[in-house]
């Protein structure tokens, strides 16, 4: 390998017009491996004569031989060293970055690794978003920094950030992992917003997807997807046809304990449900679920509130705590009035007589509002559609599927979803 700085001065000449730059990234992979990370010490103060937005490609190959030279970084400065990596994803230039993509995922990772020992998530969150913008051929397309970004958000409790990834239209997956770990992560990020229905969109992704065998990811989905149902829904649907095998004969095996937690949600018994979950309070504490249970066990005076109004059309107070096991009236004037104020149900309490009257939905369908929402609503499906169209006739051309069905299609004419794992996964 030809001398350090030799090889920065190629960085600082080779980093104008793209020929200059494909020139020297040959250079810079033959000086790179063993030999350049052996002298990651030396290194670091050379970076300090590099730009980041200007030489990124040099910057980077020297950055990620320091970043997993196997030594302790503080070594290269500590938290200094850290600002350095935070301050070249922020700054380096997506062109330059992008003809090295691996070791510039390298870096992000350490970055993650580091501000997570450290006990710091939040000084990770904006150098990885602007590495997810950076890294990205597209908005659609899924990266393994999308999953690093999201894991930083939640470790912080900054939910809302995790918002400007989890907002895009994904239709790009090269790994099936990075899709596991996004629907998994964005889903608790949903989770911690208290926005349950998008919450149960991703966990549903992560449970359904494709799968020759089962993982551990859809395992932990399943149990929060099963939670969140009973707590948005009252109820857990069944598998759709398009879950793999696997996942269909294995997952309830591996989350038992929820399924029984379903079973007795449904028999609609506050009592028994808090019963099973007391008995059962260490095993949901050791999945990091039991504030999730909990938010199951008091979503069922809602449920149980909700069954009424398809019963009676007025009902007392005191008739109501009695039937859903709520200790005072009070407590369900309470409950009636978080529910009318959140449009679970639609009532009016006379407080004269504690009465309360259950009405029918009041939306006519008519206001500009809803009109706008359901126009909204046609344009984001007619754009799904032509997006869908479009990504069945690249699979209709994709030589990898044609070769694969041509071959799993001749003895049968249906075909498991386990049949297309070898299929490119970024059709999925």
């Amino acid at each position: 390998m030809e001398s350090l700085e030799a090889l920065v001065a190629h960085i600082q000449g080779l980093s104008g017009s793209p020929d200059e730059v494909a020139h020297l990234h040959n250079l810079l992979k033959q000086a790179d491996g063993d030999s350049l990370r052996a002298h990651a010490a030396a290194l670091v103060p050379f970076l300090g004569h590099l730009s980041p937005g200007a030489h990124s490609l040099g910057y980077l190959y020297l950055l990620e031989a320091c970043a997993t030279s196997g030594a302790n970084l503080r070594e290269f400065g500590g938290g200094d060293f850290l600002v350095t990596m935070a301050d070249f994803l922020t700054a380096c230039s997506a062109d330059q970055i992008r003809l090295a993509p691996d070791k510039f995922l390298n870096v992000c990772r350490v970055l993650k690794d580091q501000v997570t020992q450290l006990n710091a998530p939040i000084r990770g969150i904006a150098p990885l978003r602007a590495a997810v913008r950076k890294i990205q051929a597209s908005p659609e397309q899924l990266t393994p920094v999308h999953a690093d970004y999201l894991l930083l958000c939640l470790l912080a409790k900054q939910y809302k950030a995790g918002l400007s990834v989890l907002e895009d239209d994904i239709f790009e997956v090269d790994q099936p992992k990075d899709l596991f770990l996004y629907c998994y992560y964005g889903g608790m990020i949903y989770i911690g917003l208290k926005k349950f229905p998008k919450a149960l969109e991703l966990l549903h992704n992560a449970v359904t997807a494709p799968m020759p065998s089962l993982n551990a990811i859809a395992v932990e989905a399943y149990k929060k997807y099963i939670l969140v149902s009973l707590i948005q829904n009252g109820q857990v649907p069944s598998f759709p046809k398009y879950t793999s095998a696997a996942a269909q004969r294995n997952l309830k095996n591996h989350a038992q304990i929820y399924v029984d937690l379903c079973t007795s949600y449904g028999n609609g018994r506050y009592s028994d449900l808090e019963t099973f979950v007391e008995s059962n309070a260490a095993a949901f504490q050791s999945d990091n679920n039991l504030g999730l249970v909990k938010q199951v066990l008091s979503s069922m005076y809602k449920r149980n509130i909700q069954r009424l109004t398809q019963t009676y059309l007025t009902l007392s107070l005191e008739d109501i705590a009695r039937s859903v096991q709520l200790e005072t009236p009070r407590d369900a004037e309470m409950h009636v009035l978080s529910m009318i104020e959140d449009g679970e149900i639609h009532a009016t309490i006379n407080q004269k007589d504690g009465m309360v009257s259950f009405h029918e939905d009041p939306e006519q369908y008519k206001s500009v509002e809803m009109v706008e929402h359901i126009d909204s609503s046609i344009q984001r499906l007619t754009a799904l559609s032509k997006k869908l169209a479009s990504i069945d006739e690249n699979m209709a051309c994709d030589p990898a599927y044609l070769q694969k069905v041509s071959s799993t299609g001749r003895d049968r004419g249906r075909f498991d979803y386990e049949d297309f794992d070898t299929v490119p996964h970024k059709y999925f």
